[in-house]
């Protein structure tokens, strides 16, 4: 028994709709896509994401987390925290992720690099 039916993708389906993976059998596999084993033999072939899609998966993430509210009716403060975990995730480092994120917070880039810079520098005595 080998690809999507096998136990071992069962047991990793968790990390692959975390990560947008797809599992595929070893035959379908495409010089891009990892083959797992189990027990010394070839068990499933893992076919991962393209990278502009992973900033839109981290948002619905930090969606989910905030109860299904937009991230743009969060209060300043969520929206601090979806920017410094996003920043953790290395949301940033996609093309155009400032502006995405931007957009999604219903903030400019301006504010975005705000509270980036706010976590660099670390709050602001009172």
């Amino acid at each position: 028994m080998t690809g999507p039916e096998h136990p071992l993708t069962a047991a990793i389906k968790p990390l692959l709709d975390a990560v947008g993976a797809t599992p595929l059998a070893v035959d379908e596999a495409k010089p891009d896509d990892v083959v797992l084993e189990w027990e010394g033999a070839p068990a499933v072939a893992i076919r991962l994401p393209h990278l502009s899609s992973a900033l839109d998966r981290m948002l619905a993430e930090m969606t989910r987390q905030y109860d299904g509210r937009p991230l743009s009716e969060l209060d300043r403060l969520e929206k601090q925290r979806v920017v410094a975990l996003l920043e953790e995730r290395g949301a940033f480092t996609v093309r155009h992720g400032v502006e995405t994120v931007a957009s999604a917070l219903g903030v400019s880039r301006f504010t975005v690099y705000n509270y980036l810079n706010r976590q660099v520098d670390g709050p602001k005595p009172s």
